[in-house]
């Protein structure tokens, strides 16, 4: 039912504030963690996913002069080695949403969120880059700051792809079973598993 999934998604994103990107503190790099972009060799563009709001929320954060640098995070399916990286194709709509290519850093290697961190601090060394804005889904934020920090790195979470709005009216729709509201508790069971996984990996 909707109103479960809006339950379980809201339990994890209302941990952290939909602000506007003039209020979220300067840095010197944003990272936006992979997850919104499957491509093809056989397409001209990849294409985007509903994650795709972390991007936009990259070039939203970039434009406000809160970050000189963007650092795309995503390798590539292995089942797919012909295809883009996740941050090969993210290159391509930050490009297009205006941040010039030499301002972006690319990690092509990770695959997961816990990948993300060596390769993370690696690159963030390479270029000088100490403080850094952490762009995730609402939803995965908590996971994904929580990892970065067992990592020994000090993130800024800025939250963004946020999916339930406070104070939803009643209705009686959002108590009838729906596909949308499958797939919304699906995502968030996704996280809570996630993160115990993680949890008992030792890696948080």
């Amino acid at each position: 039912m909707p109103v479960t999934s809006d339950v379980l998604r809201g339990s994890l994103g209302s941990r952290y504030q939909n602000i506007q990107v003039e209020s979220v503190p300067g840095a010197d790099a944003a990272v936006i963690l992979g997850g919104a972009f499957i491509s093809d060799p056989s397409w001209p563009y990849p294409t985007a996913t509903s994650s795709v709001n972390r991007y936009w929320h990259g070039a939203r954060l970039y434009h406000a002069g809160r970050v000189e640098r963007v650092l795309l995070t995503g390798g590539r399916n292995p089942q797919r080695p012909e295809n883009l990286t996740e941050a090969q194709a993210g290159a391509i709509f930050m490009r297009d949403m205006g941040v010039p290519t030499k301002h972006t850093v690319l990690d092509n290697q990770a695959r997961t969120t816990q990948q993300h961190v060596g390769y993370v601090a690696e690159l963030l060394e390479e270029n000088g880059l100490e403080s850094f804005l952490l762009v995730t889904s609402a939803m995965h934020m908590r996971r994904a700051e929580a990892v970065f920090r067992a990592g020994g790195l000090d993130p800024i979470p800025v939250a963004t792809d946020f999916h339930v709005a406070p104070g939803a009216k009643f209705s009686l729709r959002r108590f009838l079973p729906s596909a949308g509201g499958l797939g919304g508790s699906t995502a968030a069971v996704h996280e809570y598993v996630g993160f115990w996984f993680y949890r008992l990996r030792g890696w948080i």
